[in-house]
């Protein structure tokens, strides 16, 4: 079993602001997309930066800072998914960096809250294929989805 994994976030730049503590709670409790780490001992964060505005000015080289540090994987934020609207640019920004970098990007970090949740499901925000894919690792059961909120 691995004893560590080295993770970078990227957050989206309209929460520029944020303090990080939903996807570090979630980080340290191995929930929402981090859940994929179950069998890891410890997970250590290695940066932790904005897109950089639309249409992501930090995506062409922030990564490679990242994997200076030692990121072995890069988490893109679950407020991609949960801000109105979605972070229009998430597919591209996916395939650029695995293909720049060859580094694997998971898209989400903490559990979808539930008040996120109600309102992007009466929106049909995500219901097409590609946004259930996307949202999959961060859609939990309502029980943690409503602790997040």
């Amino acid at each position: 079993m691995k004893q560590i994994i080295k993770i970078g976030i990227i957050i989206c730049d309209r929460y520029k602001a944020c303090t990080g503590g939903k996807c570090f709670r979630a980080m340290k409790n191995k929930e929402g997309a981090f859940s994929i780490y179950k069998d890891i001992n410890n997970l250590e964060l290695v940066g932790y930066t904005t897109c950089g505005e639309c249409p992501g000015g930090n995506i062409e080289y922030s990564p490679e800072e990242m994997i200076k540090n030692g990121a072995e994987v890069i988490h893109f934020a679950t407020g991609f998914v949960v801000g109105y609207p979605p972070c229009p640019y998430i597919d591209h920004f996916k395939k650029f960096i695995e293909e720049k970098y060859k580094v694997k990007v998971v898209i989400g970090t903490h559990p979808i809250p539930q008040k996120y949740y109600i309102t992007h499901k009466a929106l049909g925000t995500w219901d097409s294929k590609e946004w259930k894919e996307f949202i999959e690792p961060t859609l939990v059961d309502e029980q943690i989805r409503s602790a997040y909120d």
